[in-house]
């Protein structure tokens, strides 16, 4: 029997999602450029996708469509999200023929969007607070540190972003010392894949998407 994916996704990797929500949405309002720094960048899109969750009563109620409209137009821009997948897949992804990539991207995509529309109606009265970014001025790669407060304990949000010829990207988001893609995917993924190759992960990401959208 083929390993099979866990069809609900983790608490923490549900956080994970929300973080991605609440740090790389940015709301429906354009910007005419992002900011040139990493924290400023984390520090804007958080206030802003904040405000608009609170104001749009469809996607709290969780409008996969509406959701759906925000990731594409405003959250994927600020996300490499091919080497997101790329890190969760692993060593396997470099074998992976173009079709198989783009199967996973695909899959990948919709299982992260429907996860997120869960993540997104937990968004309530939540503030997020920087902490001093720890990089020098040079540095293609950074780690910025956040927390969101809200009630109950804070909840450490920290993001991983490379400076591309387009600006900053977002390709790791961790919750509570975990990493989404490097660690709470690709340990789902590593034995699916060792077991019943890239084809068995993409068919287990398939069937996961399929019972998902049957129960909406």
């Amino acid at each position: 029997m083929l390993n099979k994916l866990r069809p609900r996704v983790h608490r923490r990797a549900a956080l994970a999602l929300l973080a991605l929500a609440m740090g790389v949405g940015a709301g429906f309002a354009a910007r005419a450029q992002a900011p040139a720094t990493p924290d400023a960048l984390v520090r804007q899109i958080s206030t802003e996708v904040i405000d608009t969750v609170k104001a749009d009563k469809e996607i709290q109620a969780g409008n996969l469509g509406r959701i759906i409209a925000l990731v594409d137009a405003k959250v994927m821009p600020h996300v490499n999200f091919q080497r997101m997948t790329a890190i969760a897949v692993g060593r396997a992804w470099r074998t992976a023929t173009p079709d198989q990539q783009k199967r996973l991207l695909d899959e990948f995509k919709t299982l992260l969007v429907r996860t997120y529309s869960g993540a997104l109606t937990q968004v309530k009265d939540q503030t997020v607070q920087l902490k001093p970014l720890r990089a020098g001025a040079d540095d293609s790669e950074v780690v910025v540190r956040t927390e969101v407060q809200g009630k109950g304990d804070p909840i450490q949000l920290d993001y991983r972003l490379e400076k591309t010829p387009a600006g900053w990207k977002i390709y790791d988001v961790n919750v509570l010392g975990v990493w989404l893609a490097d660690t709470s995917f690709k340990s789902q993924f590593a034995p699916i894949i060792a077991n019943s190759g890239l084809d068995g992960l993409i068919g287990n990401l398939v069937e996961l998407n399929r019972k998902a959208a049957a129960r909406n």
